[in-house]
């Protein structure tokens, strides 16, 4: 029998609540690339890895609370909690490749397009990861042609996310840059559930082994969630991601020009204590005349 799909339990709530978590991921994780482009002294690898936390974390967040909303009417469902956990892993880890990558070695065509290939394809596994977590009383299909557009959005939200991580700058347009890219993370999920249907099985002795959506999902978004607003408080206190490039610039400018050049303080005391000692020394005094 083929079971009834509602991806929109509780409405527009989860899918809002999802893009917004999207949204917030990606701009934290734009900021933090792009702070490691303001300042050749800050420390790369410690901000790369922030930004790649923080979109991994987004993008897992997003597509767990779309899926409190998902519900097969005929049938219960359950949560593996291992594969759950593997497929934020996965989330970090593969986005932090692509991060690193275009964050190392440049940001040309070769290094985008492979960064972006590797990325898209760790978000479509990340997703698939957390579909397979899935317990309930029935089979699980996909349609193959929706899952492949599922996984080409990804590669092109992944390559476009990193792109506008390397050429975009200013505050504004890193929160337009990261607004598209929360609608691409979310389109490819909800292309992807399109591609679900469940086959359910007739008898009610079937295992649903795991754990409710409610007694899963919902303490496991806690951690990332307070990463996210913990990651949004560095961003916000960083000077230099306040300020922007050209303001920071400038502070730091006026900053050296006003304080004091300790070579030419040091200069200027010396040659005081040169006037000083003049008189009084007798080796500055004139020569002698010669004797007649």
């Amino acid at each position: 029998m083929e079971g009834t799909i509602d991806g929109f339990r509780y409405g527009a709530v989860t899918p809002v609540a999802a893009y917004l978590m999207a949204c917030l991921g990606g701009a934290l994780g734009l900021r933090c690339i792009v702070r490691t482009l303001l300042s050749d002294q800050s420390w790369k690898a410690g901000w790369l890895a922030l930004g790649a936390a923080s979109i991994g974390c987004g993008i897992w967040t997003m597509h767990f609370i779309a899926m409190i909303g998902f519900q097969v009417v005929e049938t219960r469902i359950r949560y593996n909690a291992g594969l759950t956990v593997l497929s934020l892993a996965v989330a970090i880890v593969v986005v932090g490749i692509g991060v690193f990558i275009v964050g190392y070695r440049g940001a040309s065509t070769l290094n985008l397009a492979f960064a972006g290939v590797i990325t898209g394809l760790g978000v479509a596994a990340m997703h698939y990861l957390g579909m397979a977590a899935l317990h309930l009383n029935g089979t699980i299909r996909y349609d193959v042609t929706a899952v492949a557009l599922s996984v080409v959005i990804a590669i092109v939200a992944a390559t476009a996310a990193l792109w506008a991580a390397v050429t975009i700058r200013g505050f504004l347009t890193s929160l337009g840059a990261s607004l598209i890219m929360g609608v691409a993370v979310t389109g490819m999920h909800y292309t992807g559930m399109s591609a679900v249907s469940v086959h359910v099985h007739s008898s009610t002795g079937g295992s649903w082994a795991g754990d409710s959506p409610t007694s899963l999902l919902l303490p496991m978004l806690l951690g990332p969630v307070i990463f996210l607003l913990l990651a949004g408080v560095v961003v916000m206190f960083d000077p230099l991601l306040v300020l922007g490039d050209g303001d920071w610039n400038r502070s730091s400018a006026s900053t050296e020009s006003t304080a004091p050049q300790p070579d030419t303080l040091f200069e200027n005391q010396e040659d005081r204590v040169v006037h000083a000692r003049a008189p009084q020394d007798p080796q500055w005094a004139a020569p002698h005349s010669p004797h007649r």
